[in-house]
């Protein structure tokens, strides 16, 4: 872990975390990949690259994906345990709702300290789980991921349980506000419209359900675990 007067820059943190997201997401890590993520140019991006692959956090080699060396993993993972614990603290201690906490994590994620996280942890319950269901990793940065699909690959007939929602989209979150549907809820998914059209649910148990028709952006970020 990292002595607090050596602390990586904000800029680091945020490229390592960014490269773990997209990998986690299955994406190829490339510059025009994080360029979009961070949303700046993927000239910024090369420059940043060059000094990550110097100070030994980053595998970077012509025309090949981008990957976090070890010290990397390691960073990443504790930003991300940072990050996570904050929203979670925001949420159950402070009274956020869970599309309130993006902005505000953004910042506190640089500037706690790892005690300030380590105690927010402990009055938590040391959590496996933010409030959008993002894993939590340890503080000796181990990460469990429970099996899960994203519900855009799944069939019509396939059952489960909603437990994450990928990335925080404020707006994503509002919309299943406005839907009324969270995390532990039941999924059903009823059939595709046709053409590439919405992929539709019921929501809830087969007696009471609610049934929605989910674009495909939103069906990519929302992950079900399935029934056994």
């Amino acid at each position: 872990m990292y002595d607090e007067l050596d602390r990586p820059s904000s800029a680091v943190e945020d490229y390592v975390k960014a490269i773990y997201g997209l990998d986690e997401r299955g994406v190829e890590v490339t510059t025009t990949a994080i360029a979009s993520r961070l949303q700046i140019t993927p000239s910024s991006v090369s420059a940043m690259l060059t000094r990550l692959t110097g100070t030994g956090l980053i595998s970077h080699r012509p025309y090949a994906p981008i990957s976090l060396t070890p010290s990397g993993l390691r960073l990443a993972m504790q930003v991300i345990r940072r990050r996570r614990v904050i929203e979670l603290y925001l949420v159950n201690c402070l009274g956020y709702g869970w599309d309130e906490v993006e902005g505000e994590a953004e910042i506190l994620e640089h500037a706690a300290s790892e005690l300030f996280v380590e105690r927010m942890s402990n009055k938590l319950g040391d959590p496996r789980i933010d409030p959008h269901g993002d894993p939590i990793p340890t503080k000796d940065g181990q990460i469990q991921l429970p099996p899960s699909h994203l519900l855009a690959t799944l069939e019509p007939g396939a059952t489960g349980t909603l437990v994450r929602v990928w990335n925080g989209d404020p707006d994503v979150l509002r919309y299943l506000d406005t839907c009324r549907i969270e995390l532990g809820n039941r999924i059903e998914v009823l059939g595709r419209e046709p053409f590439g059209g919405s992929l539709v649910v019921r929501v809830g148990e087969p007696s009471e359900g609610r049934v929605h028709g989910f674009g495909y952006g939103l069906a990519e970020v929302l992950s079900i675990e399935l029934d056994s």
